[in-house]
């Protein structure tokens, strides 16, 4: 397990498929638990036994994890990670299944796509108690300081059919915080600098949360529920704020729009498309970038978003 999870914090975020297709192999494997097997005179034998298998399951739990950490880096690494954790729904151990609504959430962190949420909804129904509550937190993680409608009619429906279940009422409050993350002004995202760059301690912070949630009944439904604290180091505001070289705050018109990829391009291609004119500050969604719509100031900064200074542009005829 430990092994395993060194190797997948090494390559978080790489998009490594051959490391991807390396941790599917270990979910593939099919471990027999020695109740089936014949009893032996050895106590000591069988004890060994069940720690191996005990040490395995963990194993392909933390497996499934690294799948969806590795993959999280990029958009057609996580579309194809979504698709195999469908199969490892449908055809994995119980373990697995645990583990694959942590990994949809870590794949798709503040970022409520609707075939992950519909996912995600689908399993906070589900027989086994622990993939309901894992399901539950990831639908918060996934929907993270976002303020999604959806998501919030789909925790109010799980709080009213959940009334009589303590623990699983206790998810959905803990998913409905998230989703309403600073009233909707913070993110959990780990990427900054327009998706460029990964926040290792943001990473670390969201990845030990979730390997709380694989014991889930002992762990945060038991005495150490202040695991849920280490999300704390991923978040981070969402919102564009623009200074003047006092660090006074300056409102500027700014166009946000979902940012176009444009690396590569010859000439001044349109960073972003679908825009809207706002004046800051002004809240970026997941994928959303925004630009200056005048002449009148220079940002010192390359990347718009956070808290940026500006400069007068000394050319600009007012």
């Amino acid at each position: 397990m430990a092994t395993t999870m060194v190797d997948m914090c090494a390559y978080a975020g790489t998009g490594n498929v051959l490391k991807i297709q390396h941790l599917l192999h270990v979910c593939s494997e099919h471990h027999e638990h020695s109740d089936k097997e014949e009893k032996k005179d050895d106590k000591k034998e069988d004890k060994d036994k069940e720690k191996i298998n005990v040490d395995l399951s963990s194993q392909q739990a933390v497996a499934v994890l690294g799948i969806a950490l590795i993959a999280m880096g990029e958009d057609i690494g996580a579309d194809m990670a979504f698709r195999m954790f469908g199969y490892l729904l449908r055809y994995g151990e119980p373990v697995i299944r645990r583990a694959v609504p942590l990994a949809l959430g870590l794949i798709s962190v503040s970022n409520p796509k609707i075939n992950i949420l519909e996912t995600l909804s689908k399993f906070s129904h589900d027989s086994d108690p622990e993939v309901a509550h894992n399901a539950i937190f990831a639908m918060g993680v996934v929907g993270a300081g976002t303020n999604n409608a959806r998501l919030a009619a789909m925790l109010r429906q799980l709080a009213q059919y959940h009334a009589k279940d303590p623990n699983n009422l206790f998810m959905v409050r803990i998913a409905q915080g998230l989703a309403h993350l600073g009233k909707g002004t913070l993110t959990l995202c780990p990427y900054h600098s327009d998706r460029q760059l990964m926040n290792p301690v943001a990473v670390g912070g969201l990845l030990a949360a979730l390997i709380a949630f694989l014991d889930v009944k002992n762990i945060i439904l038991g005495k150490s529920h202040y695991m849920l604290y280490f999300l704390v180091p991923a978040m981070q505001p969402r919102m564009l704020v623009t200074f003047d070289e006092s660090l006074r705050p300056l409102p500027v018109p700014v166009r946000v729009g979902q940012a176009v990829d444009v690396v590569g391009q010859a000439g001044k291609p349109k960073t972003i498309t679908g825009f809207q004119t706002h004046t800051t500050p002004v809240l970026l969604a997941h994928g959303e970038r925004a630009e200056l719509a005048g002449d009148e100031y220079i940002p010192l900064t390359p990347i718009i978003e956070g808290f940026v200074i500006l400069r007068k542009n000394p050319d600009f005829d007012g």
